[in-house]
């Protein structure tokens, strides 16, 4: 059983740097999971479980494999909600801070004001 200290929100990224930049750039307590680009069927039958009363986020590249994934976490958690950064940034991990922060914001998880400043 989760104790209630865990964030209400998740959020489900590509990788470590994804986690890392994004971590940097939120005010709430957010939940960030890695799936490392690919995710087995018992590590989702894990996650399931464990994020089937939270407000779960997705957010990954906008390159063929982000999509890719996209798409299988969209089967499996049809209630989340999808991020998405511009095309023109690709990764999560190069697209500039600010830009994020927008993306971010734009779902309602809460971020330091200096990065939607920096644009």
């Amino acid at each position: 059983m989760m104790s209630d200290s865990f964030a209400e929100k998740v959020l489900i990224v590509e990788g470590k740097s994804d986690k890392k930049k994004v971590k940097s750039i939120l005010k709430e307590q957010v939940e960030i999971i890695c799936t490392n680009g690919t995710i087995s069927i018992s590590k989702l039958d894990e996650l399931i479980d464990f994020l089937e009363d939270k407000e779960v986020y997705i957010l990954v590249d906008a390159d063929d494999a982000g999509e890719k994934l996209r798409k299988q976490l969209k089967r499996e958690f049809p209630n989340a909600e999808h991020l998405y950064i511009d095309r023109m940034y690709r990764e999560v991990a190069t697209a500039p801070v600010y830009h994020l922060a927008t993306v971010l914001i734009g779902a309602n998880i809460d971020v330091h004001s200096e990065y939607l400043e920096m644009g």
